[in-house]
């Protein structure tokens, strides 16, 4: 028991403390409480929220999901401190009153063995992680990469800095407790005549240290233990809601106020109509303020462990997201704004957040947090901040290299919710700010206009069921299944097959279904992703009303986008449906016996999509399928719940991928290729055995299909598990046909693409913001080693992606590149004129096309011509290569059209007019206009034009695509050179009559050295390859294939109305993409 004297201090003391650390907390609150309302209830169900948050924090089973060895230090300090409670309650009554718990009884001998185990454990935990935190290789955990953007006090090292102070603390608390005990052991001995057996350590240390003291000496000792254990968690007090530790408090608040559903349900905006009709709109996020409160409360409660950087796919490729940072330099400025120059911190004076605005460090006199500070500061009392969380939080490069895919969220220890943040950002810029990338404008005038991101007519949503009976649901009113087709399944030709295979089983197990058919609109998941929550609603109030009035039983959908978004998202807007994935009805089929299914011989691994795995937790039922037609199934070692993201999700498939080492879908990719390889190596049948990585959406699909390092590799194919299945039930029924040739491979030895990534759309401006720090803040971290696989490229500064798929061209030249970004208007059908080149240009190289050899998802190339003549305003020096439309018929081969020679003639040969595709046996030429040009007539289907596609052909084997002869044109009058011919869009169900074009106005011949002439109003310039800004003319280089890609959009430039395609002057960005006309 304590003198006197030394009881009043201490009360003195306790009372002090204890008042600053209430001050403290109480700021904390009112800073977590200057966030936005949440959208969401956070307090229902109390009682069910307290005993998770009770379970969880005790169990730390969410901590124990990674670094298990680090998490087993990390429970000894949680343990120990979490019993630290009860301890310093007891010693507290030792020092005051005469109390004492002796180990005479079970009770006080549980007790007292506790108190010695733990306190000695809580040292070895301290101990460690400090050495751990300061020495290779267990840095890299804590290091961020050069493009990430940090908080001036990150990039000062604060955090190692108050890891320090936090640890001494921890280690001077526990120390002086254990010292303190270790002398009243002795004093206990010297009464009893022995040590207490059940605190074997601090009686083995008061043996060695403290048995020849005098009484006076261990007295004072004992009173030192009591000051420096109890006082210095007193004083700590003050200092705790401001250090990183205090999440040993917020998480079990963050765990009790965790969100009622699931990572994949985005929150709700209510009154979004209204907010758009204000003159000063305020959607999502552009300050700290803006963002809902429990993500202020996710900024303290982060523990600054790095987890979720480790498993960011965007980071993981050398991308400058990291949602660690994201989280921390929020909590690095919430506490800055608690300093006491709030006027300059507000105003963006000579205060941290001004230093962090600038991008500068804070020097060390600058304003820092503060628990003297005895009033609330400006922000904590409704002051609204200076600088949004684009300065100082995650630069906007970060903001659009998200995928969605929620694995930042599932491995969270205390549950934050990084992903809401960045989708917050996002709907500011879309909806207020109108900053995002250019391409994302085509997906959403396309989902706008046709119901659809590709902006294909909605009259052509089921000709991916041409030659199958589907039933829609007019002609089927009381179906027992509605099949959600979705807009990939219907448009994109490698889900056409998806789809196709999905209804043909169907059909097998003679299920009672139907399909929307022109009714289906695009769910809008795209659009929400990308933060245009505006059009999202729009789409899914559409959809929402068409199914109430179906009242469907039960909604299929073979993508896991659409599952989700109708399943839960589209309750927030009055639909309640049960929604389910094909893989878990086929599942039930099988289950049932309606679908009887034979081996396979094939090696199957299988990819997790991240809306159906992580997001929906649907793991087993596609396993189980797969399990039963090909004996297992490989597993990846990143899998189920640790999946890698194929790169598509977050709307990332409408756009380029921004700046990094390498592809998502590539790092992906190397992994499936490494363990289907190392599984086929280990049986002698390997040459008879195919290799298959299976998906669960058709994203992944494509994504799969069309990764460049795919190119590389001709023995995995990419497959569905319904097309699976679909083969499994014919073998089993003896339906199957084996194919009789092999996939074309005309393209496999071609050359590597040379044009380098920085010429695609998206801006690389190689911007590094935490360039030149010291090591313990940058360099290799750990999403770089635990991520890399076979062949990827290793480094972070000053290095580019590897080269991608052919990018969309923008449509303004390149001098007008930086021009601002026009802000998304809903309804709106704004034309904008197109700027032509004035300058002499080198045409830029054409890129190869990414084609698997072993899939029937080929993509194919055209060459490029050797030289050319221009002969139209819009000509410059190369011929264009002829690329055939894409044409949603089935088959998943694009190839392009052969390249017309030059020919000689007086006037421009013109392009031949339109017709809807005919069969093979009936194809012939006709004039194109008054210029009287003639086209040979084309060859039967046997010698088609190479890469044309082929109608859909159920249970027939594929067969190769030969090359045809080029399409020469003549004109009766002087011969002119002609460039290539694009051909123009074909539907499968055209009208009879063809619409045809107006003549064009003769123009003069000219070099492309000479200055064009204007085109007649109705002229159409032929497309001309996209030059190097800048460049002197040179004679045009070796052919080289270019992609088919999807043509992409600068903000505010739609076509979607014009009937016809637009041309552009050489530099000035490229062909804009057709856009079928606006419905009336």
């Amino acid at each position: 028991m304590l003198p006197l004297e030394h009881k009043i201090l201490f009360f003195l003391f306790a009372l002090v403390a204890g008042l600053y650390g209430l001050w403290g907390f109480y700021r904390l609150y009112l800073r977590i409480k200057r966030g936005a309302p949440a959208s969401e209830v956070r307090w229902n169900q109390m009682g069910s929220r307290l005993w998770y948050s009770v379970k969880t924090s005790l169990t730390q089973e969410r901590t124990f999901r990674g670094r298990p060895w680090v998490s087993a230090l990390h429970s000894l300090i949680f343990y120990g401190f979490v019993y630290y409670l009860l301890v310093n309650v007891v010693d507290g009554l030792e020092g005051f009153i005469p109390f004492h718990i002796y180990s005479d009884s079970f009770l006080g001998a549980t007790y007292n063995l506790l108190a010695d185990v733990l306190s000695f454990l809580v040292l070895v935990g301290v101990v460690s992680l400090v050495v751990r935190r300061l020495f290779h290789p267990s840095k890299r955990d804590f290091r961020f990469t050069e493009k990430t953007l940090l908080h001036p006090r990150v990039k000062n090292n604060f955090i190692k800095r108050d890891s320090l102070i936090v640890s001494s603390f921890i280690f001077f608390h526990v120390g002086s407790r254990i010292l303190g005990n270790a002398a009243k052991m002795v004093e206990e001995a010297r009464d009893l005549g022995r040590y207490d057996a059940f605190q074997p350590i601090s009686s083995a240390l008061g043996s060695a240290l403290f048995s020849g003291l005098s009484e006076g000496a261990i007295q004072g000792w004992r009173i030192f233990g009591f000051w420096g254990a109890l006082g210095s968690v007193l004083a700590f007090l003050a200092y705790f809601p401001y250090t990183k530790h205090i999440h040993i408090f917020m998480a079990p608040i963050n765990y009790a106020l965790k969100r009622p559903v699931g990572s994949g349900v985005l929150p709700p905006m209510k009154g979004l109509e209204e907010a758009m009709e204000a003159e000063e709109p305020r959607l999502g996020a552009e300050k700290l303020e803006d963002l809902e409160w429990p993500r202020l409360l996710d900024a303290y409660a982060c523990i600054q462990c790095n987890r979720c950087q480790d498993v960011c796919p965007a980071n993981a490729t050398g991308k400058a997201l990291s949602p660690a940072a994201l989280e921390i330099n929020k909590r690095m400025e919430l506490n800055d704004l608690t300093s006491g120059g709030q006027s300059g911190v507000l105003l963006g004076g000579p205060s941290t957040l001004g230093f962090a605005a600038q991008g500068l460090a804070a020097p060390a006199g600058a304003p820092h947090p503060s628990p003297f500070v005895l009033r609330p500061t400006a922000f904590e009392s409704g002051a609204s901040t200076a600088h949004p969380l684009l300065e100082f939080a995650i630069n906007e490069e970060s903001v659009w290299a998200c995928t969605t895919c929620g694995a930042c969220m599932q491995v969270c220890p205390v549950q934050d919710e990084q992903m809401l943040d960045i989708i917050d950002i996002r709907r500011h810029q879309v909806m207020v700010a109108g900053e995002f990338p250019p391409q994302l404008q085509t997906a959403f005038r396309g989902m706008e206009r046709a119901s659809n991101p590709w902006g294909i007519s909605r009259d052509k949503r089921m000709e991916w069921a041409e030659g199958l009976k589907v039933p829609t649901i007019d002609e089927n009113p009381e179906p027992d299944v509605i099949y959600w087709v979705g807009c990939a399944a219907s448009y994109d030709p490698g889900a056409q097959k998806v789809s196709r295979a999905f209804v043909q089983l169907l059909d097998k197990a003679g299920v009672n279904y139907a399909v929307l058919g022109k009714k289906e609109a695009c769910t809008g998941d795209s659009a929400r992703r990308a933060g245009n929550e505006f059009l999202y609603q729009q789409l899914a109030a559409e959809n929402v009303e068409t199914l109430n009035s179906v009242r469907p039983k039960l909604i299929v959908a073979t993508c896991p986008h659409c599952m989700n978004a109708i399943g839960h998202e589209y309750k927030q807007l009055g639909g309640h449906y049960q929604t389910i994935h094909h893989t878990e009805y086929l599942e039930t089929l099988v289950a049932a016996g309606k679908l009887p299914l034979a081996q396979l011989q094939e090696h199957v691994t299988y990819h997790d999509p991240c809306y159906l795995g992580r997001h929906n937790g649907v793991y087993d039922a596609p396993r189980q399928l797969i399990t039963q037609m090909a004996g297992q199934v490989l597993e990846l070692e990143r899998s189920r719940e640790g999946s890698f993201c194929c790169g598509a999700g977050g709307a990332q498939f409408w756009k380029e991928e921004e700046e990094g080492r390498e592809r998502v879908s590539d790092n992906r990719f190397r992994e499936i290729q490494a363990r289907l390889d190392g599984a086929a190596q280990a049986v002698t049948e390997y040459e008879e055995t195919g290799k298959v990585v299976a998906v669960g959406c058709p994203f992944c699909k494509s994504m799969m299909n069309s990764t460049p390092e795919k190119a590389k590799h001709d023995d995995i194919v990419v497959k569905d598990v319904a097309e699976l299945m679909l083969e499994s039930v014919q073998r089993a029924t003896g339906e199957w046909v084996a194919p009789t040739a092999a996939p074309d491979s005309t393209l496999e030895d071609s050359p590597q693409p040379t044009v380098p990534n920085a010429e695609t759309p998206m801006a690389r401006t190689g911007a590094a913001p935490s360039v030149g720090l010291g090591d313990d803040v940058v360099g290799t971290t750990s999403a770089d080693v635990l991520n890399a696989q076979p062949g990827s490229p290793v480094g972070n500064a000053d290095t580019q992606p590897e080269p991608q798929a052919a990018a969309p061209s923008p449509l303004t030249s390149s001098s007008a590149d930086s021009s601002p970004r026009k802000a998304w208007k809903p309804g709106g059908a704004a034309s904008s004129q197109q700027p032509a080149a004035n300058e002499e240009a080198a045409p830029a190289p054409a890129r190869k096309s990414w084609k698997p050899k072993g899939s029937g998802d080929d993509v194919s190339a055209a060459p490029v011509a050797e030289a050319a003549t221009v002969q139209s305003p819009a000509a410059s020096e190369g011929a264009a290569p002829a690329r055939k439309a894409w044409k949603p018929k089935g088959g998943d081969d694009v190839s392009p059209a052969p390249i017309a020679p030059e020919v000689q003639a007086e006037a421009p040969a013109q392009r031949k007019a339109w017709k809807p595709k005919a069969s093979a046996d009936t194809q012939t030429a006709e004039a194109t206009s008054e210029s009287s040009v003639t086209v040979a007539s084309p060859v039967p289907e046997t010698t088609a034009p190479a890469g044309e596609r082929k109608k859909w052909a159920p249970k027939a084997a594929p067969s190769p695509t030969p090359e045809a002869a080029p399409v020469e044109a003549s004109a009766p009058t002087e011969p002119t050179p002609a460039t290539g011919e694009r051909k123009k869009w074909a539907p499968k169900a055209a009208a009879n009559v063809a619409p045809t074009e107006s003549p064009a106005a003769p123009v003069e011949v000219v070099t492309v050295t000479a200055e064009p002439a204007a085109p007649a109003p109705t002229e159409r310039p032929k497309w001309q390859p996209r030059p190097k800004a800048e460049a002197a003319p040179q004679p045009p280089a070796d052919a080289a294939p270019i992609t088919e890609h999807v043509q992409l959009d600068r903000v505010g430039e739609n076509l979607l109305e014009e009937g016809t395609q637009a041309t552009s002057e050489p530099g000035s960005g490229g062909r804009k993409k057709w856009q079928p006309k606006k419905k009336d």
